[in-house]
């Protein structure tokens, strides 16, 4: 089973960043990508599994791509398409695109190409190689719900501290936490944070024992206060205005993929001239073909010939053929045969010398001869 929790040193080093796109970039580029698939399923009233299942598949597979190569809007849209059969929810191709193009303006909508479905389509199979077909993926909401029941309290509060606790969740899916720690302490770090922020005290709980100094040291183990900090600091942040949120959202590439140019390929367009340019290819003319020479479509073998008396070509005179005119095909000549047919080869009886060595001719003795036995 692999492994698809990264640290620090490797989101820092991923195929983007070493494509020419710094860190701020391609954490608004994530953003971007993952409240598209939010938007999107909640157009198509697709399930939170569904959209975080999708989310996940477009964090992973940025780990292995870059942004250069494969515009976000289009792996958005094809990790929403493969979350949706692996959830049993599965929709159109089509009916997913036609959503995107209501949610994205005609200059991101480029990226799709002439044949929007047909990329999607052949981006689905890159994107089942990347993830290394393992499709399941557990989410932090059924933990959220396992633990918000073993916490004791005001059940108004403890209510409201839940609701909040489920939307940070749904926030925390623009950030990569889901590729750094397991959706168990994602939970626990979200309830914790919620809970500071509702003002609600977690003092009891079901199962409580003296060992336990914490409510989260029942479900978790080894699990320390600066990861709990780190989670809850990452999920505050998407409320803290940016730069890179004000700039202008362009996506290098963003470019309509060709049928000569197909997404397995498009890794190696054209050299980086900038930091900010698109990487855009220059289409160069193609020199002229050589002149070649016209070859007949069945041509004789050089063997047979017609001056070559024991082989000659054609086997049979040919009829001559009737004039072209309208009106129905002119009837078949028969042609004759190549061998005159043969008389049947008679059937030649040769009696086995055993054939009556066990049984006496005639029917068994005490049977029927007619009539098999009843």
């Amino acid at each position: 089973m692999p492994n698809w929790y990264y640290d620090k040193k490797d989101l820092r080093n991923t195929p983007s960043a070493r494509d020419g796109v710094d860190y701020e970039t391609e954490r608004r580029y994530r953003r971007e990508g993952a409240r598209f698939i939010m938007e999107a399923g909640a157009s198509m009233s697709l399930g939170h599994n569904t959209v975080a299942t999708g989310v996940v598949y477009f964090h992973r597979f940025y780990m292995f791509h870059s942004f250069r190569t494969f515009p976000r809007f289009v792996t958005a849209s094809c990790c929403l398409f493969l979350a949706g059969k692996v959830e049993e929810t599965p929709k159109k191709c089509k009916d997913i695109i036609k959503t995107a193009r209501g949610l994205l303006s005609d200059e991101k909508f480029q990226s799709f190409g002439d044949d929007p479905k047909e990329e999607v389509m052949t981006l689905e199979r890159i994107l089942l190689q990347t993830i290394k077909f393992d499709l399941q993926v557990e989410h932090p909401y059924s933990f959220l719900v396992k633990y918000a029941k073993c916490l004791k309290g005001d059940s108004a509060k403890l209510q409201k501290m839940v609701q909040m606790a489920w939307n940070f969740v749904n926030d925390s899916l623009s950030t990569t936490v889901s590729i750094q720690w397991e959706p168990e302490i994602i939970a626990v770090a979200l309830i914790y944070l919620a809970s500071k922020l509702s003002k609600f005290t977690v003092v009891d709980w079901v199962g409580k024992k003296p060992e336990h100094l914490k409510w989260w040291d029942m479900f978790v183990q080894d699990v320390t206060m600066e990861i709990l900090e780190e989670i809850c600091h990452q999920v505050l942040d998407l409320y803290q205005p940016s730069q890179a949120e004000s700039a202008p959202s362009k996506s290098p590439p963003q470019l309509p993929p060709s049928k000569a140019s197909p997404p397995m390929k498009r890794a190696n367009i054209s050299p980086i001239t900038s930091k900010n340019s698109p990487n855009i290819a220059v289409k160069t003319p193609l020199p002229p073909m050589p002149p070649t020479e016209v070859v007949e479509a069945n041509p004789i073998p050089k063997h047979i010939t017609t001056e070559n008396p024991h082989y000659p070509y054609p086997p049979y005179p040919m009829p001559p053929m009737p004039p072209q005119a309208h009106g129905p095909p002119p009837p078949y000549v028969t042609m004759p045969p190549v061998m005159p047919p043969q008389p049947p080869a008679g059937w030649t009886h040769y009696s086995h010398p055993n054939a009556n060595k066990y049984y006496p001719p005639g029917p068994p003795p005490g049977r029927n001869p007619y009539y098999p036995p009843q």
